[in-house]
């Protein structure tokens, strides 16, 4: 019997011996810390069979990422309970950019024991920890867990679906096999273990100093309020101190950028606790931002061949069985109220309201494709916890569109919205972007409906449209509306975050339910293909990303404030008065300082009132019939003629200059 095996290591064909593992092979790149095996991730002390393909993973790719990460958060579970022996454990996965873990500890965690226990982990990690992976039958499992109510719990869930486990469990009982990670210090004793499906690091001196404990906040066990209240910590891990850093300062940018601050600060939205969570108002500045992109993208609808629409608020709910959204979208809208003795429902999407508009008379084929839109407010019964300033509301306006199309016509529409959608984001200054594809979890076909060969028929389509498009593509397997999948356009703003903005959706199922019909060039009564685009996403979560992306600094045409007037005393009132009238014919939203403050203080002021112009008047400006500019970057332009400087102003508005 040979005593060796064949393998395929990075598509090169190889012979080992057996009971080689992959942590042999990699032993020369410190990098790799994980390796992929037959498409699964694998520990590298994974022993390899006879035909296995092996891929290296390296730590800064993003399964290298969630792998330090979930073991760091392993590390801090062993590092409560060592500080902390009464703590019973909760669940522990890698998220964006960290990891969290949940605990059932007396007390809340404070700043202090967030310090005291990253010194203990510190020194689980010098202390160069092995993890051991060990399976474990159920029984067997129980046995050893019976002092760990929650991880009893999830036993009893394992190889569930994602959505029956727990919120991040499928990290722990994900797969149908049962396994325990052992952390075994260098004498081969085993110190602490967790109920986990991995993989891991081989060690712990992998993570090296480049963590940090972030923050704690309360969180319900499993997602439920009806359950249990446990204590999370947050957490962050990264290949290198310089990376750690890099987050921190990327941290600390966002703080500085926080649309719910600046908006304070520019007077721009508030979230009166009277009205409730997650229904904001706009004051007269941020209504100007609004109001100006809503004008321009209903221009935008009209010159891209759209009929603008108006549908009510609350409809009754028999409308929203016949969409399919009653009870497949249950759990996102507000509960029904009676009026005359009948339900009735506020709105949580426009689409249905749409169907009716077409279906209000017959329609031919020369109709086609028709398309309707409007900014619809919406509202969605979402968690108080999600609620986020103006990127996680209940009031919800969306530039909602449909367009009805023939069956074969539907890829020349989607192919016309994405143009439409990415021009669009271009002109608001979001030009990084890629692409995501939602399609069915065919796993679980009874959150879907329509049949398979429709849902394949779509999908193609859209990804076809997306191909041709050249932009990255990445796959979103589960994430589809339950009508039909979907093309969302992810942009990344200032500082490099990611955002899903602008959405495309094939729905087949709709015109179906509505029994919509036009009438073909044969004769024959069809279906239409309805499309739905939202191209924002809504107005109160764009305006929030756009304050973020610009901080503050938004490019002349949206500006609240474009203009800027400081006199250097107030003998140039009256002279900027004169100039400020010019720009006000143009429609330059202008003001002029005439306050107490001294002029150094003015300066200030303007300054932080992120217009993109400042105008200054002093008396050699006023003899000359001139100003001087002085811009964001606090550089300044002095003796500018006003025919001039308003010719600039008003090119840079009309053109959407960025500046």
């Amino acid at each position: 019997m040979s005593s060796q095996i064949t393998v395929n290591v990075a598509g090169s064909e190889r012979a080992v011996d057996q009971g080689t593992t992959a942590a042999d092979l990699f032993a020369d790149d410190k990098q790799v810390v994980v390796a992929r095996i037959g498409g699964e991730l694998r520990d590298l002390h994974h022993v390899l069979l006879d035909g296995d393909v092996i891929e290296p993973v390296l730590v800064d790719e993003p399964d290298g990422l969630d792998v330090l990460r979930h073991s760091c958060a392993h590390v801090l579970a062993q590092a409560v309970q060592e500080t902390f022996p009464d703590a019973r454990l909760g669940i522990g996965p890698p998220v964006r950019d960290g990891f969290y873990y949940d605990f059932d500890v007396e007390e809340p965690f404070t700043p202090d024991d967030l310090k005291r226990l990253e010194k203990a982990m510190q020194k689980i990690i010098n202390t160069g920890q092995t993890f051991a992976r060990r399976e474990i039958d159920d029984d067997a499992a129980r046995a050893e867990l019976a002092g760990e109510p929650y991880k009893l719990e999830l036993i009893g869930l394992k190889g569930g679906a994602a959505g029956e486990v727990a919120e991040g469990a499928n990290v722990e009982v994900g797969g149908a096999q049962l396994t325990i990670y052992d952390n075994v210090d260098r004498t081969g004793q085993v110190v602490w273990g967790d109920l986990c499906r991995g993989p891991h690091l081989p060690s712990t001196k992998i993570i090296g100093n480049a963590f940090k404990l972030m923050r704690s906040a309360a969180a319900y066990w499993r997602g439920s309020e009806k359950n249990p209240q446990l204590q999370r910590i947050y957490g962050t891990a990264w290949p290198s101190k310089e990376d750690l850093k890099a987050y921190l300062d990327r941290l600390a940018e966002a703080e500085k950028r926080d649309h719910r601050k600046l908006g304070a600060e520019m007077d721009l939205y508030s979230f009166p606790e009277v009205l409730g969570a997650g229904l904001p108002v706009f004051h007269p500045r941020g209504g100007v931002i609004k109001r100006e992109m809503e004008d321009y993208v209903r221009a935008r609808h009209i010159e891209e061949g759209f009929s603008y629409v108006g549908s009510p608020h609350i409809s009754r709910e028999e409308l929203f069985y016949t969409s399919g959204h009653l009870p497949y979208y249950s759990q996102g809208m507000f509960p029904p109220m009676d009026v005359d003795g009948q339900n009735y429902r506020l709105k949580a999407m426009n689409c249905p309201i749409h169907n009716l508009i077409y279906r209000s008379r017959g329609r031919s084929y020369r109709d086609l494709p028709l398309r309707f839109f409007e900014f619809g407010t919406v509202y969605r019964d979402e968690k108080s916890g999600v609620l986020s300033g103006l990127t996680r509301v209940r009031m919800i306006t969306q530039d909602d569109s449909h367009s009805y199309v023939t069956k074969e016509d539907a890829p020349a529409e989607i192919r016309h919205l994405l143009r439409f959608v990415l021009s669009l984001l271009d002109d608001f200054g979001l030009t990084d972007y890629y692409l995501e594809l939602s399609t069915r979890d065919d796993g679980n076909e009874d959150k879907f409906i329509g049949s398979d060969e429709d849902w394949a028929e779509a999908t193609a389509i859209l990804q076809e449209v997306a191909d041709e498009s050249g932009l990255e593509l990445v796959a979103d397997p589960g994430g589809a509306a339950f009508y039909g999948p979907k093309i969302s356009v992810q942009a990344r703003d200032a500082i490099g975050r990611t955002w899903q903005m602008s959405t495309i959706q094939y729905d087949f199922n709709q015109p179906e339910r509505f029994e919509l019909e036009y009438q073909a060039a044969d004769g024959s009564r069809q279906r239409p293909v309805m499309i739905h685009s939202a191209k924002f996403g809504s107005i109160e979560r764009f305006i929030g990303v756009l304050v973020e992306h610009y901080a503050g600094q938004f490019p002349p045409w949206l500006a609240p404030v474009q203009v800027v007037g400081v006199p250097v005393a107030e003998d140039f009132y009256d002279y900027l008065d004169e100039v400020a009238a010019r720009l006000l014919a143009h429609g330059i939203r202008v003001e002029v300082d005439k306050g107490d403050d001294r002029f150094p203080k003015k300066i200030r002021n303007a300054s932080r009132s992120k217009a993109p112009f400042i105008l200054i008047a002093g008396g050699e400006d006023r003899d000359a019939a001139a100003v001087s500019f002085r811009f964001r970057d606090g550089s300044q332009e002095n003796s500018v003629p006003v025919d001039e400087a308003v010719e600039r102003i008003v090119t840079a508005v009309r053109d959407r200059v960025q500046i």
